[in-house]
């Protein structure tokens, strides 16, 4: 117990910015958390799905400015560019599904939803800073039982760094104004029993179209054994970020014209995120161990627009604010979040065949205060025209067994019950409703080890994701019987490495009987039922590392098939699903020797539709209209020069390409000109 208190004193004074005295040839703590892969070698193997983790030294190599640039290199994935703030509003889709505020794919954080919310509105306006992450989990097929909901193309779960010992000095900077600066410090105690670091970040940038944004990130994390099979790490994250950007992108004659103003300079993305992790990890004996995280999460959006007159091709005019009438509304929103996930995991045999037996339960609340309000200037302010007070509660239980049939094969069956309420209520008109679901989401997959370089895995399993509240219930409260999303998935692939060759592939099926399909008009965003739509493809990814240094790597994501099935309210039999490219594909070309490490990229992204009628020919306002086809090439590079000191630097988008990202929300988005960041760290000691 001394030691205990001992360590948490320390704690306490790292956490305040004290100095530390700790020993430096502790070892290496690993704080309980929720991994959806494992850390283990043989993690991957057990599951039935495609996997792909970047690690940390793969984030080196690649120096990402965002978490979206690196998850660019994953198989499976498009990123949709956002709106300008350089990565810190999220557009991820997953095998063809559309990447609108990735509202098809399960976002995490050492397991914890960093979604807004999970049944009120999915949509994600928070991306958190790459530079404080240790690497990315990517899981595609067979991951709707264990994680949920949301989650019908996969779930993506971001893990924080580790505290480590010692004190940490980075800075870089680059073109369009950028600058970030970031402090690491933590200690461990001399029993090694408690860890603590803070990771602090601060960012800013002009923007590429003068759509700049500041940034300030605060990351606590530490943990202490409780006992010797048992731990207890906590985890607290605050996130600040004004970003002046819009909905609103360029019109046809501005793109053409490489007009660098902003469309929307009065625009303004305001988030604030404030979130505590608790997490407990207990190995009840050598085949038993329960994982425990409760999780909470607030989150302030706050979106200042200023009001549209009109829109042609060569600009958009806007209303004017003369203190008359309301020219700027603000769509503020208020979230939060709270929750219990626990897991225990049982290996056992039974009638001579060995079992792996988890059973999870996840009790799950939230909240959203939804307003409107109108100002007749420029002040973040005025009066509130809208006011609502929206609620959900859910409860989740799966269970899921590995029976390992011999050595080598292994087939894994399992059962997920999601119950859930959504309620919306209008605090003005004291309209109100509420609606309530329970959904069943069952999954088989197996594996087979054909040969130690080798393995096959398949797995068939119900996809879901319910309907978002603003769309299951309407203004007036009327429950909208708005059946869910459901998809039947099939996954079939191989994957496997041989000395320095490594490689996977996979074909995929996710046939829908009820999609529902966020569509962008110019008026803004809307919904409906897709109905029936199909998405078949295949991936691959293989590698190569030579003796030399050299290596290579390269995947590509073939999607023929992404269409609307049936006529429906929003596509045509046959109509290709907005957002969604045939062919992606990525090759790398790396270095490493001596303490330097290179690497050149290039990305390819096919042409895309950006409605579901497929529109081809461009409107006057530049919200319709195919997206071409574009390839881009980026190289990075960092060098250690001792043990304390690191020097690196990226070029982005080498050949200054210019091109169009996306359509949506409101016109033309540009995607990144050149850019570049330099920078260098040390370690103090």
């Amino acid at each position: 117990m001394k030691q205990q208190g001992m360590a948490l004193a320390s704690s306490a004074l790292l956490a305040c910015g004290g100095t530390l005295v700790m020993s430096a040839y502790a070892q290496d703590v690993e704080l309980p958390r929720m991994d959806i892969v494992g850390r283990d070698e043989s993690a991957r193997s057990k599951i039935p799905g495609t996997v792909d983790v970047i690690n940390q030294q793969q984030l080196e190599l690649l120096q990402p400015l965002s978490l979206q640039d690196a998850l660019k290199t994953v198989p499976g994935v498009n990123i949709r560019g956002d709106e300008g703030g350089l990565g810190s509003i999220p557009n991820i889709g997953i095998r063809g599904l559309n990447p609108s505020r990735s509202q098809k794919v399960l976002l995490l954080e050492d397991g914890a939803p960093i979604h807004p919310s999970l049944f009120i509105s999915s949509a994600s306006y928070y991306s958190p800073p790459v530079d404080r992450m240790s690497g990315i989990e990517v899981l595609k097929g067979a991951s709707g039982l264990q994680y949920g909901p949301s989650n019908i193309g996969g779930v993506i779960n971001y893990l924080t760094k580790t505290p480590e010992h010692g004190f940490k000095l980075s800075g870089k900077a680059g073109n369009y104004g950028y600058r970030l600066a970031q402090i690491e410090a933590g200690g461990k105690s001399e029993s090694n029993g408690a860890v603590a670091g803070i990771n602090i970040i601060k960012s800013e940038s002009d923007g590429y179209q003068a759509n700049g944004y500041k940034m300030y990130d605060i990351l606590f994390k530490g943990g202490i054994a409780i006992d010797q099979d048992q731990w207890l790490s906590l985890k607290y994250t605050h996130y600040d970020n004004n970003i002046n950007t819009s909905y609103v992108g360029l019109r046809p004659n501005q793109y053409l014209g490489k007009y660098s103003a902003n469309p929307a300079p009065n625009d303004y993305f305001v988030t604030q995120r404030n979130a505590v992790d608790l997490n407990h990890s207990w190995e009840i004996g050598p085949d038993t161990k329960l994982n425990t995280l409760v999780y909470w999460s607030k989150l302030d959006r706050d979106y200042w627009r200023q009001s549209i007159r009109t829109r042609n091709a060569d600009q958009t005019v806007f209303n004017t604010c003369n203190g008359s009438a309301n020219c700027m509304f603000g769509r503020n929103r208020e979230f939060q979040m709270l929750g219990m996930d626990s897991r225990l995991n049982q290996s056992f045999n039974a009638m001579g065949i060995d079992n792996e037996l988890e059973f999870g339960i996840r009790l799950h609340t939230e909240s959203q205060i939804n307003q409107m309000v109108g100002s007749t200037s420029f002040v973040k302010s005025g009066s509130v025209l809208g006011h609502e007070e929206n609620k959900a509660n859910s409860m989740a239980m799966y269970l899921q067994n590995r029976f390992l049939l011999s050595k080598n094969v292994a087939v894994i069956p399992g059962l997920r019950l999601e119950s859930y309420r959504q309620s919306r209520n209008n605090v003005i008109t004291n309209a109100s409703g509420s609606t309530k679901n329970l959904e069943y989401v069952p999954q088989i997959g197996a594996t087979w080890q054909i040969e130690p370089e080798l393995q096959i895995y398949s797995s068939i399993y119900k996809g879901f994701a319910p309907a978002q509240l603003a769309t299951a219930i309407s203004e007036k409260g009327v429950d909208q019987q708005l059946d869910p999303e459901r998809s039947t998935n099939i996954e079939f692939g191989l994957r496997g490495k041989n000395a320095g060759f490594t490689y996977d592939a996979a074909v995929f099926s996710m046939n829908f009987s009820n999609q529902i399909v966020h569509q962008s008009l110019a008026s803004g965003i809307s919904k409906a039922n897709g109905g029936k739509s199909l998405h078949q493809g295949t991936e691959l990814a293989l590698g190569y590392q030579l003796d030399t240094g050299w290596g290579i790597n390269g995947n590509l994501t073939y999607i023929p098939v992404a269409k609307f099935v049936g006529n429906s309210s929003m596509g045509a039999d046959g109509n290709r699903i907005p957002y969604t490219a045939k062919l992606v594909s990525n090759l790398g070309v790396n270095y490493q020797a001596n303490g330097f490490k290179t690497l050149l990229s290039l990305n390819y992204l096919s042409s895309q539709y950006a409605d579901s009628a497929n529109t081809v020919i461009q409107n006057a306002i530049g919200t319709l209209g195919e997206i071409p086809s574009i390839t881009t090439v980026n190289w990075s590079a960092n060098y250690e020069v001792n043990k304390s000191l690191k020097i690196f630097g990226v070029v982005n988008n080498l050949l200054n390409r210019r091109y169009i990202s996306s359509r949506s929300p409101d016109g033309i988005f540009a995607g990144a000109p050149l850019n570049f960041q330099a920078g260098m760290s040390y370690q103090f000691f």
